[in-house]
């Protein structure tokens, strides 16, 4: 099995994070790998890694950082393969993460999910994943469905609950 995705993340003190990006894509069973790099300690193997990854057929990468949070960026300046970062709360309540991920000069482009949004980076890059896959296409729209089923049963439950002043 050859991984698809690349989930990155500045240390393993992310993986609490990440981990819900790993489950996403183990329950589309979409291959992945997990490695840990950081843009400021281990910059060298950064741009191996970038430089190396769609020609190891990547065709994701989810990086995660936190605070200064350059590692996403860095990563997309030197591939062509589309990455996705998940900002990490880490200071600032994830503000000082987000805008470092979200501020991408003119052609070095980075999606961007909310602060610790790894599930939805699962998401999103099974999406990615979904448009050049049938199978795993078929699996985001039952995925979807299923979200729709949540809030139809929670509006059935809300309509048991009584109040004197509650009309439906």
């Amino acid at each position: 099995m050859k991984p698809v995705v690349s989930i990155i993340m500045g240390s393993t003190s992310d993986l609490p994070v990440m981990e819900k990006a790993a489950q996403v894509l183990n329950d589309f069973k979409i291959p992945f790998e997990m490695n840990a790099l950081s843009a400021h300690r281990t910059p060298e193997e950064v741009r191996v890694f970038a430089e190396g990854a769609a020609g190891r057929g990547i065709k994701v990468i989810i990086a995660a950082a936190g605070m200064a949070a350059h590692l996403p960026g860095v990563i997309a300046a030197m591939t062509p393969v589309p990455v996705i970062g998940v900002p990490i709360k880490a200071s600032l309540e994830g503000l000082d993460s987000i805008l470092s991920i979200l501020q991408m000069p003119p052609g070095i482009p980075v999606a961007t999910v909310g602060v610790n949004g790894a599930q939805n980076a699962g998401i999103l890059a099974a999406q990615i994943i979904g448009t050049g896959d049938q199978k795993i296409m078929k699996e985001v729209v039952k995925y979807k469905e299923s979200l729709k089923k949540k809030i139809v049963e929670a509006n059935e439950e809300l309509k048991k609950i009584k109040f004197d002043y509650k009309t439906n």
